[in-house]
């Protein structure tokens, strides 16, 4: 969900990228800002998920790169279902999970090669132990055990504009807390 001070123009839900009408992208133009919100698949339950899960990104990356050849900034909001670095999940935790794997991984390092920013180390540096996301099964938070997995990312040229970025993992009623960032215009 977005919460700004601006209207946006238009929205829509991102048939281009979303095909199969999962639900999974909501993307709003602000004059020439292009905010998503953004739920990436999940390729954990099987190899043509994974499949799925990486042909999701590969198109919703295109989109995002004619949007900026035509202009726009780009903000990118939402579960990425991906930990990009190891500093993004806890150190006890089986690198080869889904969600962790080389060519998941290699999903968001395309859209950091491109010049898109990672908006919370952008602010925070090599913070350890900032996570987004805990277990329920294993009781994740009460042990801090967590994956940051909630991203926001914005293109190079609103880098100076960001103010903050911030995780609110004090927020409970989810196996995911909120994160937000503060932009001026």
């Amino acid at each position: 969900m977005t919460y700004s001070n601006i209207d946006f123009v238009r929205e829509n839900t991102c048939e281009l990228v979303d095909a199969d009408m999962e639900g999974r992208v909501i993307e709003q133009h602000y004059e020439n800002i292009v905010v998503f919100n953004v739920y990436f698949p999940n390729g954990k339950i099987s190899k043509e998920r994974l499949e799925f899960k990486i042909n999701f990104y590969n198109k919703f990356f295109s989109h995002c790169e004619e949007l900026r050849a035509d202009g726009k900034s780009i903000i990118i909001c939402g579960d990425f279902n991906i930990a990009h670095k190891d500093i993004d999940l806890k150190k006890t935790k089986i690198y080869s999970k889904s969600g962790f794997s080389d060519i998941e991984r290699e999903c968001v390092d395309k859209f950091i090669q491109v010049g898109y920013i990672d908006t919370y180390r952008q602010i925070h540096g090599e913070k350890e132990e900032a996570y987004t996301w805990w277990s329920y099964r294993s009781r994740g938070r009460v042990k801090n055990e967590g994956w940051r997995i909630d991203y926001i990312f914005i293109s190079s040229d609103l880098q100076n504009k960001l103010k903050d970025a911030f995780i609110l993992d004090e927020i409970e009623g989810s196996d995911h807390c909120p994160i937000g960032i503060e932009i001026e215009f």
